[in-house]
């Protein structure tokens, strides 16, 4: 959706849509909040997580999924969710409340406990028959470091399973798993991943707008990216269409690049 039309500007596929995804986090977004986020904003989000465990305790819970899945917006609980209720041997409870609300779905996470990769995978294998599923990889805890080898096996095992997507875990605050504790990009881990992993399989976790200018500045405008905040939506999409400083010169004509600002 563009106002007016405007020469050198990006490409971006309509949805549904295989990459230049935009996964959105509500962290508890009220009713009317979500309404007109799809009012502003539906055209280019394409799926929203409810944040960890926020669908427990929010509000209208079920018809705030029906406005987002009416626009078009694939709606699933955040993995920390399904972690809660796998831990508490209530997987069949977790199914049960998925499939009351209405939600087509859903993440798989063993960011917050220890779970064999093998049985993730079960999960991820039985629940791709019925919903959408994405599975994260990668720790929530900043002690924990996993080796690049170990993220490439892990992602390509969870696609393998049926996971529609893998996501690159960095938490809301954006300092862990694929970046440094200062919040710039794990550059070496990244392109070691992508040497393996074909990047429209991935959802990177990038909710600083430093993370989205660092990924859409290396791998276009179509880069898979997540954990962004209802606010940033339209934001972001001014970045991958090089109408924002950050960006202003990444997709304009090398004739362009005589007026960059040194």
């Amino acid at each position: 959706m563009n106002n007016i039309n405007l020469p050198y500007i990006p490409e971006r596929p309509a949805k549904p849509r295989n990459n230049g995804i935009v996964m959105v986090m509500d962290k508890g977004l009220s009713l009317r909040d979500a309404e007109n986020l799809v009012d502003s904003s539906a055209d280019f989000i394409d799926f929203i997580k409810l944040g960890f465990g926020t669908s427990i305790i929010t509000a209208h819970l079920k018809e705030k999924v029906k406005v987002y899945q009416k626009a078009n917006i694939k709606v699933y609980v955040g993995g920390t969710l399904f972690e809660a209720f796998v831990i508490r041997d209530m997987f069949d409870t977790y199914r049960h409340f998925i499939d009351k609300m209405n939600i087509d779905a859903i993440e798989i996470s063993d960011g917050s406990m220890s779970m064999d990769h093998h049985k993730k995978c079960e999960y991820i294998q039985l629940l791709s028959k019925d919903y959408t599923v994405l599975s994260e990889v990668g720790s929530k805890e900043a002690g924990i470091l996993i080796a690049p080898n170990r993220w490439i096996e892990m992602m390509r095992s969870e696609l393998e399973a049926g996971s529609f997507k893998v996501i690159g875990e960095s938490r809301e605050s954006g300092n862990v798993g694929i970046y440094r504790p200062t919040g710039k990009a794990h550059v070496t881990l990244i392109n070691k991943i992508l040497s393996k992993v074909d990047n429209d399989k991935i959802i990177w976790e990038a909710p600083l707008k430093s993370q989205q200018v660092w990924f859409i500045n290396h791998f276009g405008a179509n880069v898979n990216l997540g954990n962004i905040a209802p606010a940033e939506v339209i934001p972001l999409e001014t970045l991958r269409l090089g109408l924002r400083g950050d960006t202003f010169f990444t997709f304009l004509p090398e004739k362009f690049k005589k007026f960059k600002l040194e």
